[in-house]
C-alpha cells in the first residue's frame, strides 16, 4: 500500500514539473509554428467526427428519456431548457474531454513512448534539443487550442440532436424549442461549460507526455504506457470536473 502511494506521488510530482516545464517553454523563443499547425489539424480537425457523434446522439437520447420523465408531470415543454444546460455545462465539455483523452491521449502517448523507446528523445537530448519544447508544447499547446472549439461544435451538435427528436417525437416545433434552449441559457453557462475545456485539455496533454517520456520495455511498454494515459486523464477530467464546477457556480 505504501509502495502504491509512493508510486502516485512520484507520478503527481512528476506531471507537476513537466507541465510547469511546458509553460515555462510555451513562451519561449523560437515558436514552433508549423509543429502547432499540424498538431492542431492532427488532434483537434480530425477529432471532429468522434466527438461531434458522440453529443449528436448523447442530445437524441437525453430528449427522449427527458420527455419521457417530464410527461407524468406535464412538463414536456421544459425539455429544450433542460437539455440546454445539461449538455453545455456538462455533457458537452465532459464527453467531448472523454472522447479526445481516449483517441488524441492514447495516440500521443502511443506515440513519445515509440520515440523514447527507440531512444531518438535521448538523441534530441544529445543534439542540445529540449524534447519538451519540440514534442510537449506544441502537443499540449494544440489541445488546449482545440477541445474549446471541439466543445463548441459538439454542443451545437448536442442540441442538434435533441431538437430533432423534439420535433419527430415530443411534437414540438423547431421555433419552440429553440426559443425554450436561448432563454434557459445565460452567458455564465457558456463561460463555465468551455472554461473547464482549457483545464481538460491541460490535463490530457501533460498526462500523455509524461507516459510516453517514461515509457519502458519496448512495445509491451508503450502499450502499458498508452492504457494509463487513457486511465488517468478520464479520471482527472472526471474529478476535476467537480472542483472546476464548484469554482465556477461561486462566480
Amino acid at each position: 500500500m505504501r509502495d502504491t502511494v509512493r508510486s502516485w506521488l512520484a507520478e503527481l510530482g512528476g506531471l507537476a514539473l513537466l507541465g510547469a516545464d511546458a509553460l515555462r517553454q510555451a513562451f519561449r523563443r523560437p515558436f514552433e509554428r508549423r509543429l502547432w499547425v499540424e498538431q492542431l489539424e492532427h488532434l483537434g480537425v480530425q477529432s471532429l467526427t468522434i466527438t461531434n457523434v458522440t453529443l449528436l446522439f448523447t442530445g437524441m437520447v437525453l430528449a427522449v428519456q427527458t420527455a419521457y420523465s417530464l410527461r407524468s408531470y406535464g412538463g414536456e415543454s421544459f425539455v429544450g431548457n433542460l437539455l440546454a444546460l445539461a449538455i453545455v455545462r456538462e455533457l458537452g465539455p465532459v464527453l467531448t474531454a472523454l472522447m479526445v483523452a481516449g483517441r488524441v491521449g492514447a495516440g500521443i502517448t502511443a506515440e513519445l513512448g515509440s520515440m523514447t523507446v527507440t531512444e531518438q528523445v535521448d538523441a534530441m537530448r544529445v543534439l542540445a534539443a529540449s524534447p519538451v519544447k519540440k514534442l510537449v508544447v506544441p502537443r499540449v499547446g494544440a489541445l488546449v487550442i482545440a477541445l474549446p472549439l471541439l466543445t463548441v461544435f459538439a454542443d451545437v451538435a448536442g442540441l442538434f440532436g435533441g431538437m430533432v427528436m423534439a420535433v419527430t417525437d415530443v411534437g414540438q416545433s423547431r421555433a419552440y424549442f429553440v426559443s425554450h434552449v436561448l432563454l434557459a441559457l445565460l452567458i455564465e453557462d457558456l463561460v463555465s461549460g468551455i472554461g473547464k475545456t482549457f483545464f481538460f485539455a491541460f490535463f490530457i496533454g501533460v498526462i500523455a507526455c509524461y507516459n510516453g517520456l517514461n515509457a519502458t520495455g519496448g512495445a509491451d511498454g508503450v502499450g502499458r504506457a498508452t492504457t494509463n494515459t487513457v486511465v488517468s486523464a478520464s479520471i482527472a477530467i472526471i474529478i476535476s470536473d467537480f472542483f472546476l464546477t464548484k469554482i465556477f457556480l461561486m462566480f
